[in-house]
């Protein structure tokens, strides 16, 4: 299968899934992130891979959802239901990365932001170059952090990292990520890809159903109660744009400048 912004490549047991709009900056658009949920389910019932990469153009790995997609203002238009299918994009995109046998490592240089991090999180490892910057900036257009992505945040990093990374939301580098446990590894600059292979060939160096089977006890443990606890947060994020804050918020942005809110 073909994709517009997705390209993957295969060497022995590792695949490389490779993501470019085109764009340095390497904004998440509808597309690309239906894309990227194609290419996860891709997968399923493949017994030939062990470990997968995933990166964006050797520039960015993404600063998130693209606020200029024509999507944005789809979803401020549609009806209830309908904008809540279309929130629901991010989410799916997250869960398929998830929910893979493989093992999944992230390899980020320059910036990862917002769905990049909740993408992020989603997988099993991440490695970033040393001048990685993550940035969880949701709050400060009137939202939530939603796709599901807080338990995660929580299980690498704690109740108290987390919400400081997507409350404070301040900007953070990639050797203060790998201190507060949001990244595993930091590579040179320019090296993320690089060391994401390293670990890559150590994994599919090794029986392939182990692999799966101490991945699934992992992530079972450290994700039972995950939906539970995060189910209802496509709903919340659906009130949350709703509100003036978030229009002052995305009003903001657009303008290069701090916005002002009012909790209305």
């Amino acid at each position: 299968m073909s994709y517009n912004y997705v390209t993957v490549t295969r060497e022995g047991r590792i695949a490389t899934v490779r993501f470019d709009r085109g764009i340095d900056v390497n904004p998440l658009s509808i597309d690309a992130m239906k894309e990227l949920t194609e290419v996860a389910k891709s997968f399923e019932g493949d017994t030939e891979t062990s470990a997968i990469i995933l990166t964006g153009n050797g520039k960015n790995f993404t600063v998130g959802f693209d606020l200029k997609d024509p999507a944005v203002k789809d979803r401020i238009s549609a009806g209830v239901m309908e904008r809540r299918e279309i929130l629901a994009v991010g989410p799916k995109m997250s869960k398929a990365w998830e929910d893979l046998q493989p093992m999944t490592i992230i390899a980020v240089d320059g910036y990862c932001i917002g769905g990049g991090v909740a993408l992020g999180v989603a997988c099993d490892m991440r490695v970033a170059s040393k001048g990685a910057i993550f940035w969880v900036p949701e709050i400060r257009n009137g939202m939530n952090m939603s796709w599901q992505s807080v338990p995660r945040m929580v299980n690498l990093m704690g109740p108290a990292r987390t919400k400081q990374l997507c409350i404070v939301a301040d900007k953070i580098s990639a050797e203060k990520a790998q201190s507060w446990g949001l990244i595993e590894e930091v590579a040179e600059e320019g090296g993320a890809y690089e060391l994401a292979l390293e670990f890559a060939k150590k994994i599919a160096a090794m029986p392939p159903l182990p692999v799966r089977m101490i991945k699934q006890g992992a992530s079972v443990a450290a994700n039972a109660l995950n939906h539970a606890v995060s189910y209802m947060d496509i709903d919340q994020y659906t009130v949350a744009i709703t509100s003036e804050d978030h229009a002052e918020g995305i009003q903001a942005f657009l303008e290069k400048r701090d916005p002002v809110f009012k909790g209305r």
